[in-house]
């Protein structure tokens, strides 16, 4: 049960930053009913699975715009694993995105039925509009407390170095998009294990998240996930 679960919350945490456009925001949608597909494949090029994302509300918070994505995750036989939703903010030009609502609504109850208790805390992840060959970004955390039956443990991952390396043309089976690469390491500390990783993660203005790779700490690669599918 727990690796599973930790295995599930690390992927939504590390695939997030994901989509794209409007007034606020140049690499997050902000328009109802756009529908985005991302497929993961393994370090053989093996297809995992695929992600798919659709706005399904933009709304108004204050001087805010609130976008609501749902999300279905899908096995690499097209099978449905779980559903949910999760939302994320702008406001003058800065997107910043909620973690604890990354975690699937179906899981939570299902944990929380179990007497799961869960405690999340971190700095949100932020994507400025003004990006440059250079930029050096703000880290990110999250710490996930968990408490079941007298049994405690923590998970945290930690984000940093972040920074635009390079903009230049990507492929997808989706088209060929210009982007910014974002380089970042990873840092995932678990039952006394300390986890080193980093990404690469290719952004499009109007798409967003185009590719993204994982490699371990030695610069193998781990797995890929990229945009093969969209509409607006």
């Amino acid at each position: 049960m727990k690796t599973a679960f930790l295995t599930t919350v690390f992927c939504l945490i590390v695939t997030t930053v994901t989509f794209a456009q409007d007034s606020c925001s140049k690499f997050y949608p902000l328009e109802e009913g756009s529908s985005f597909e991302y497929t993961n494949y393994d370090k053989k090029e093996k297809v995992e699975g695929s992600v798919h994302y659709t706005i399904t509300e933009v709304r108004s918070e204050g001087a805010a715009s609130v976008a609501t994505f749902d999300m279905k995750y899908k096995d690499k036989k097209g099978k449905d694993l779980f559903e949910s939703n999760y939302s994320f903010s702008c406001e003058n030009g800065l997107v910043t995105i909620d973690y604890k609502s990354l975690f699937p609504s179906q899981m939570m109850q299902q944990y929380t039925e179990m007497g799961l208790e869960m405690d999340i805390s971190g700095t949100d992840i932020e994507l400025p509009n003004d990006l440059s060959v250079g930029q050096q970004l703000a880290d990110a955390n999250v710490t996930v407390a968990m408490s079941m039956g007298g049994i405690n443990m923590n998970v945290s991952v930690d984000q940093t170095n972040r920074k635009v390396e390079k903009r230049e043309s990507v492929t997808t089976p989706a088209g060929t998009f210009d982007c910014y690469l974002i380089t970042e390491n990873h840092m995932t500390k678990t039952m006394g294990a300390t986890i080193e990783t980093s990404t690469k993660l290719w952004l499009a203005e109007g798409i967003g998240m185009v590719r993204q790779e994982a490699y371990k700490k030695n610069g193998s690669l781990m797995s890929r996930t990229e945009l093969t599918r969209f509409t607006k």
